[in-house]
């Protein structure tokens, strides 16, 4: 990966340092952390509907501010994250083993600099992702092995959707 590749990575994760602060922990609390819990809105409510038709996705913002959705990446469903802000998508450690991708420790760097520090990780590219109608091949995407506790749907995918809005507690991914 090019040079300027790995620091549009690192400029466009800055905001994973705010969802990962438990890999980094507080020195002043002691406090071990523990990992994040997927929301009960993320485990009891569907991941979006789609009309395929229209061409058109509609997800809906959660309690806790976000959107989620479940896409298929290389044949396998991932629940994941919608975040606009990261350039890429960020696969956890077990979804990254999930789909068939493996590394070898030699091969992490620091690709990032988030809120609580430098964000280690490597490069990978996924051959297909699926998200409702929208099927994008090729996609640049990073494993981040440690402190990630839900991959981030970034980008790199979000950027191959013709159209992408926010209005009205609704985000819409369509063609038009």
């Amino acid at each position: 990966m090019k040079i300027g590749g790995i620091l549009a990575i690192g400029a466009s994760l800055c905001a994973l340092g705010a969802i990962m602060p438990e890999k980094f922990g507080s020195p002043d609390t002691g406090v071990e952390p523990q990992p994040a819990a997927l929301s009960s809105d993320m485990q009891n409510s569907q991941p979006g509907s789609t009309d395929y038709l229209s061409g058109e996705m509609v997800l809906q913002r959660q309690s806790d501010g976000h959107f989620y959705a479940t896409p298929s990446v290389n044949g396998v469903q991932i629940n994941s994250l919608v975040d606009t802000g990261a350039s890429v998508i960020a696969l956890t450690a077990d979804d990254a083993y999930a789909i068939g991708i493996t590394w070898h420790p030699s091969e992490l760097s620091v690709i990032g600099r988030g809120a609580s520090g430098d964000v280690v990780g490597v490069a990978v590219h996924l051959d297909r992702v699926e998200l409702g109608g929208f099927d994008v091949r090729d996609v640049d995407a990073v494993v981040i092995p440690e402190g990630l506790h839900i991959t981030l749907l970034g980008q790199s995918f979000l950027s191959r959707i013709p159209n992408v809005a926010i209005a009205d507690e609704r985000m819409s991914l369509s063609d038009y």
